[in-house]
This record gives structure tokens, sequence and C-alpha cells, in this order.
């Protein structure tokens, strides 16, 4: 009887060297989707800046996103 493929996990290690991070790789360290993460920097809750034409998500941003999560009111449902 075969034995069932183990599974494989994608994920790129963490590299605490980088400064500047895609949208994508904001949205990966966040565990939320690409496009949320386009909507939260488009909005300007997630701080980002622009290197020519693209679009970068200073790492110290994330930690400051969750800081001002952790502080914002609860809603109600």
């Amino acid at each position: 009887m075969a034995e069932p493929l183990a599974a494989v996990i994608t994920s790129e290690p963490f590299d605490p060297t980088l400064v500047l991070l895609t949208v994508e790789e904001t949205a990966r360290r966040l565990r939320i989707g690409r496009t949320t993460c386009f909507r939260l920097v488009l909005a300007g809750e997630i701080e980002s800046v622009t290197v020519g034409r693209l679009r970068r998500v200073p790492a110290d941003a994330v930690p400051a996103y969750v800081a001002k999560l952790r502080h914002r009111p609860a809603r109600a449902a």
C-alpha cells in the first residue's frame, strides 16, 4: 500500500534583513490575502512607499499595523 504524500510547506523563510517588502510578502507575514493587503495599503492602513514604479512596505510597518489593530476598540457584530 502506498504511503500518503507529506504536505509540502511552500512559505519562504523569514528574512529579518529585508528593509522593504513587496505587498505579497507583507500579506504572507500577516497571513492575509494579497487583495486584502493591497486594499489596506491603498487605504493607508499599512504604510507604504514608492520606489520608482514599485510599491513597497517598510518591514517595520507590519508590526506597527498589528499594534494599531490591537489598540483599536472592538466593533459590535
